[in-house]
């Protein structure tokens, strides 16, 4: 139960500062990717060794094909994670006094291309940082994830919204941030780069069990 707290904890926080960030008044503008990187990256120091802070769907799915998230773990993952971020999009929108928000409108090849480009970065980054061999015990993993989040926001966020993992488009979709009916791009998206990037790791790595 402990594992799915944190989490729960870890992907609320993370899902929050999107919003704090992002929705007006008070938005951060031009520096909300580094306070949602940031966030990622604390959430991360501060869980890593109770679940694994996956805080993502993607990078549950990645880790789980990866062999190192036990089956029975996955769903229960999932449901702390999406669970977190709407809970997380509701408090925001109360804090913020229900602004009114214009939904984006994406172009849907471009946002499928772009969120699966960068989850994939986002999953491979985790993979290959928080759970190969090569880099056991590092202190850099961390860092290395929240930058890699932020990367993405700052490369693709005007194209797709750079949510890149489920529990973040569930989030900004009930922020208003972007159409119910776009929430199946991030879905599908996420969860192929997730399992793209898991099979890469276990195919450059064969001997990481």
């Amino acid at each position: 139960m402990n594992k799915y707290v944190v989490e729960f904890i870890g992907t609320f926080f993370l899902v929050a500062t999107i919003g704090f960030t992002v929705l007006k008044p008070g938005d951060a503008g031009p520096m909300a990717p580094l306070a949602i990187g940031s966030a990622l990256m604390v959430m991360i120091f501060a869980g890593g060794h109770i679940s694994g802070a996956h805080y993502n769907p993607a990078v549950t799915l990645a880790v789980f094909l990866r062999g190192k998230c036990p089956a029975m773990d996955v769903v229960g993952y999932w449901v702390a994670q999406i669970l977190a971020g709407v809970l997380a999009a509701a408090v925001v929108l109360y804090m913020k006094g229900n602004p009114a928000v214009e939904a984006a409108t994406p172009d849907v090849p471009k946002a499928l291309i772009a969120e699966f480009l960068y989850t994939f970065a986002l999953c491979y980054v985790v993979l290959n940082t928080a759970t190969a061999k090569g880099t056991s015990g590092n202190s850099f993993y961390g860092l290395a994830i929240g930058f890699t989040v932020l990367t993405g926001a700052y490369s693709v966020g005007a194209i797709s919204g750079g949510a890149l993992t489920f529990e973040e488009a569930a989030g900004i979709t009930a922020m208003g941030l972007s159409a119910m009916a776009n929430i199946w791009i991030f879905l599908v998206a996420n969860l192929a780069a997730g399992a793209v990037a898991g099979f890469a790791f276990r195919a450059l790595n064969p001997d990481d069990k």
